[in-house]
């Protein structure tokens, strides 16, 4: 074969493949062409099917992943963000009851296996477990099993004992603030408190990525939740409450009603077999007592009623007042000026004020004060007061020191907060406000009534009848109140409630702090007393060198509010 020859063979062979990769990759372009075409029409069918979910009110709404993850529940923090209420994913334990292949549902008697269950979770009851196991039903047999349970439970080897994957809204700080919360049953509704309150927010699918704030301060809840469990428990009383209220902005920073109940487990029952869900501090009406007294006051001097503080009221241990007897715990003097009366909190004193302001001005500045209305406040189940139903001039005389209308502690804290700011009244929250969006409020008092209602506060704590709740460098000013309990029956001479309202720091008060003791008893931790001087005061006096530094008050032995006009004008004293 020529050269020529061979080189024409070659190159016919090379254009061979060169056609051959040609048609592959015509080919190979084509086959792309078409799957691109595929995932294009994909695609397009996709973006047709989810405009239709979009606009077809019957359909099921389309979730994006980010929606699919978000909890079922939003988050509920306290105002720096602590986590009080959040979505956890749990187990459940469930009994399926099926035969498997025709064999018995379960190894062991339902007996033994019940007793092995009571060593998992010594709070189950036994018999309940037995009948559960027993009846051939399928059944939850509990909620909220921990990981580690849930490892015991296996180890038992019974492949009917199951654990179904739940979703659980759980309460990190066990029963703190448990009222302020409340809880979520097992269809996933909120109950009783802000899970309530919030329900349709916290469910809302567009907001369950964002935790609510509220006005709560973990830390000041905690250290009033131990202070009030504590005088509980030393004057032996059947429950408590208490609140500490922002003066500038109406925000709660605690609020707390002993015994409480965990929002974990909010079906577990008391000793007795009784619920405890009962909120002292705004599902209870009580006479409060000697609290209205500084209130009395504050409304003559903004009446121009009293305008000199010296002027002596008669006073004794008895007085015929609007046709009735009016007494005081004993006699402190033939008359008395305006601070006595409020350091010996004389009900005769404080009666003839009431007198003379009259029914009109005093029940206009009480209905100013939210007295005639349910205590403002996000929660439910607030008590509406009871009011007298009708102002006479005797019913006046007993208002004016704290008889005969029966508030909420929660209503006083209100009004205190109004007496001492400067006298603006504003709603309160459990609702974080921003610094710049603090309700404006409505004046129920003048300035200059609130400033020297801030003297007669403090003097009290300073030498009267709230010595107890005195700290030191933190200007402490408030007021006692020891009632006798009443209903349908009368009075109860053994049954009382004991009430302290104060705020601090008096200079430049800032917040507001309530303490109710229900039913005290006479103890040796209370001195052998019932009073709010002994029982109820001195929750206040350890509680807010506590809370203080938290809030940004810091003690200072150097300041305090000016006195030295009032000062010549009282001597020390004792009284309710």
């Amino acid at each position: 074969m020529t050269a020529v020859a061979i080189s024409t063979q070659k190159s016919s062979g090379r254009m061979q493949l060169v056609n051959v990769r040609q048609r592959m990759l015509h080919i190979a372009k084509w086959r792309l062409l078409l799957v691109a075409a595929g995932f294009g029409a994909l695609a397009v069918a996709s973006t047709a099917r989810l405009a239709y979910l979009g606009v077809d009110g019957d359909a099921p709404a389309a979730l994006s992943m980010a929606e699919a993850l978000r909890p079922p529940r939003a988050e509920i923090t306290d105002r720096n963000g602590v986590p009080l209420a959040r979505a956890l994913p749990t187990f459940a334990l469930w009994f399926d009851a099926r035969p498997m292949d025709g064999d018995p549902a379960l190894v062991k008697s339902p007996q033994e296996l019940a007793r092995e269950l009571m060593q998992i979770f010594p709070d189950e009851n036994y018999d309940n477990l037995v009948s559960v196991l027993s009846a051939g039903k399928s059944a939850y047999i509990r909620h909220r099993v921990l990981p580690e349970e849930a490892d015991k439970v296996q180890a038992l080897g019974e492949a009917a004992l199951q654990f179904p994957k739940e979703e659980e809204r759980f309460y990190p700080q066990g029963t703190m603030a448990a009222f302020v919360l409340g809880y979520v049953d097992r269809n996933g509704n909120g109950l009783i408190g802000m899970e309530q309150v919030l329900d349709a927010r916290l469910k809302d699918p567009a907001m369950r990525g964002q935790p609510v704030a509220l006005s709560i301060d973990a830390r000041v809840q905690g250290a009033l939740e131990d202070e009030l469990a504590k005088q509980i428990a030393a004057s032996n009383a059947k429950g408590g409450g208490g609140i500490v209220l922002d003066v500038e902005t109406g925000e709660v920073l605690a609020f707390a009603s002993g015994p409480s109940f965990d929002p974990n487990r909010p079906s577990v029952l008391d000793a007795n077999g009784e619920g405890l869900m009962h909120n002292v501090m705004t599902g209870q009406n009580y006479e409060l007592g000697s609290v209205f007294k500084p209130l009395t006051v504050a409304a003559a001097i903004d009446a121009g009623l009293i305008t000199d503080i010296a002027r002596r009221w008669p006073a004794g241990s008895q007085m015929v007042i609007a046709g009735r007897p009016v007494h005081d715990h004993k006699s402190y003097g033939a008359s008395l000026t305006v601070p006595e009366a409020l350091i010996h909190s004389s009900n005769i004193v404080l009666a003839q004020i009431g007198e003379a302001l009259g029914p009109q001005a005093l029940s206009a500045n009480l209905k100013s004060l939210g007295f005639f209305e349910k205590p403002y406040l996000e929660l439910p189940g607030r008590r509406n007061p009871q009011l007298p139903r009708e102002w006479s001039n005797i019913t006046t005389t007993r208002v004016a020191f704290g008889h005969g209308i029966s508030l909420t502690p929660l209503h006083l804290a209100s009004a205190y907060a109004a007496m001492v700011n400067g006298g603006i009244w504003r709603p309160a929250t459990l609702m974080k406000i921003a610094p710049d969006k603090a309700p404006q409020g409505r004046r129920v008092f003048k300035a200059s009534t609130s400033a020297r209602m801030r003297q007669l506060l403090r003097l009290i704590v300073s030498i009267g009848t709230g010595r107890k709740a005195d700290a030191a460098g933190y200007r402490v000013g408030g007021k006692t109140g020891t009632a006798e309990i009443a209903d349908e029956f009368g009075y109860h001479k053994d049954r009382v409630v004991s009430t302290f309202a104060a705020a601090f720091p008096m200079d430049a008060p800032r917040y507001v702090v309530v303490t109710t003791m229900v039913e005290p008893k006479a103890t040796a931790a209370t001195s052998g007393q019932r009073t709010a001087g002994y029982t109820a005061a001195p929750v206040i006096g350890k509680l807010i060198p506590r809370i203080g530094p938290l809030l940004g008050v810091m003690p200072d032995d150097g300041r305090d509010i000016d006195l030295t006009d009032l000062a010549p004008l009282v001597a020390s004293g004792d009284g309710e």
